[in-house]
């Protein structure tokens, strides 16, 4: 396990898919068909990224949800292994 902490997809969705869109948290909830405190809470980091989360984002955007939960995993797999040093 690297030293570097993974990107949360969140994060990855809010600064290479949202922002460059120029549109508003809640017009990409919209899109996703979720309300913005859920998507507010993924772009923020405060929430992990769901199986089904990743599969509407891979619709609205044209990548593979295997490709979110990946990073999602990666994420998780890093938190863990801090616990046990």
């Amino acid at each position: 396990m690297g030293k570097r902490k993974p990107t949360h997809p969140g994060e990855v969705l809010r600064e290479d898919i949202i922002k460059p869109l120029g549109i508003t948290v809640t017009e990409a909830a919209g899109c996703l068909g979720v309300t913005r405190k859920t998507l507010s809470a993924l772009i923020n980091c405060k929430a992990a990224l769901s199986p089904e989360m990743a599969v509407r984002v891979g619709k609205a955007t044209k990548t593979s949800p295997e490709s979110w939960l990946f990073m999602q995993a990666k994420l998780d797999l890093w938190n863990a292994s801090r616990k046990f040093p």
